[in-house]
């Protein structure tokens, strides 16, 4: 008699779901913070486990950021600036849990960085998310383009952002009026 063979459930085969991961969150009954990150954007969402189906409770996008001037990377800076965003639009009071998905947890890692922007815009996540404001301002950015002065290597590098006309000495500057932009902006 030949053996059963079983095979996993589609998004495991693909890659894509984490069960054991998952149950443990939704266990918890809190809303799940998720976030993920594209080649050029950051998603950010805030999901309620439902039985027959997860409800999105609030939603963004870093493309969004274009309204506010800023330039939609998929990078540490745009991932705290969308989850500010993320904690303006959630209306709710509710505590919430991390949900980063199949990345692993590394200290100071682009989905950290964005809990930390919801955390900072007053939505209650669990975990302690405390990271330097110099690994998420730009700031190191601005200093490396000082050191590469002028040429084809910066050109390289930041071309994206020269395309766009932005100075890459001003980005800690613009960081800090996005974001002040974002805390004023009304519910």
């Amino acid at each position: 008699m030949k053996a059963i063979k079983r095979v996993k459930f589609k998004r495991r085969r693909e890659g894509a779901t984490d069960y054991y991961k998952r149950l443990a969150l939704v266990k918890g009954g809190l809303y799940r913070v998720v976030v993920r990150k594209t080649n050029r954007r950051i998603i950010g969402q805030v999901i309620e486990y439902k039985p027959e189906g997860d409800k999105v409770i609030a939603g963004v996008d870093s493309s969004m950021l274009k309204k506010y001037g800023w330039p939609s990377r998929a990078n540490k800076a745009t991932a705290y600036l969308t989850g500010m965003l993320l904690a303006k639009r959630f209306k709710e009071n509710k505590e919430c849990i991390l949900d980063i998905g199949l990345n692993s947890g590394v200290k100071n890692s682009l989905p950290f960085v964005f809990a930390k922007g919801c955390a900072d815009a007053g939505m209650k996540i669990r975990g302690n998310f405390e990271i330097p404001e110099e690994a998420y301002n730009m700031s190191s950015v601005a200093d490396y383009a000082k050191q590469l002065g002028s040429g084809e290597k910066l050109n390289k590098q930041f071309g994206a952002y020269i395309k766009e006309g932005l100075s890459l000495e001003q980005l800690p500057k613009l960081f800090k009026e996005v974001q002040e932009k974002i805390m004023e902006e009304k519910e």
